[in-house]
């Protein structure tokens, strides 16, 4: 299967697979430095993949304000459903969203320190199925693993085909 790399940039950039009023949830922010975060479907219909993202506080930042506009792209009165809960270490959304005629509902659990860790469960299912499918099971899971390399600047992704891209340069082009 071919992993399809704008999709899979902007799944890691913005926390790799956060979906619809996720993004409005003000995450916590992230250790300075590199990233390696690996991402996956359940069902084995989406290749597994893994790629680096070096960020600073202000391209952490940067990318979360982007997933919050595309939250707000879907419309204010997009979502029906928007419950959101935080115990410790894990964040909780409930969600449902219309997403053209259909209606997404996801379960979305979030874990970790954000410093040295953490996971992204997502489940969702989708009435009637979006792109041919009736519902989707996501991980990721991301993990500091030290200061960004001497070749990269904040914002830079390292894409599993050893691509490199920088995130904020493609969110600055979009703008334009």
């Amino acid at each position: 299967m071919k992993i399809r790399l704008p999709a899979l940039a902007l799944c890691a950039a913005i926390g790799g697979a956060l979906a619809g009023p996720a993004f409005a949830l003000d995450m916590p922010a992230r250790k300075p430095g590199l990233w390696e975060i690996h991402s996956g479907d359940a069902s084995g219909k989406t290749l597994a993949a893994t790629m680096q993202q070096c960020i600073d506080a202000a391209s952490d930042k940067a990318m979360q304000e982007r997933g919050q506009g595309m939250a707000q792209a879907l419309g204010k009165d997009a979502c029906s459903q928007d419950v959101r809960a935080q115990s410790g270490n894990q964040i909780t959304i409930d969600s449902v969203c219309k997403i053209g005629a259909t209606t997404a509902t996801t379960h979305t659990v979030i874990s970790g320190d954000f410093n040295s860790a953490y996971r992204m469960d997502r489940k969702a299912s989708y009435n009637p199925p979006l792109m041919g499918r009736s519902e989707s099971s996501t991980t990721m899971e991301a993990k500091w693993i030290g200061p960004c390399k001497a070749d990269q600047r904040p914002g830079d992704m390292v894409m599993p085909n050893g691509t490199k891209m920088n995130m904020l340069d493609a969110m600055a082009a979009r703008k334009k």
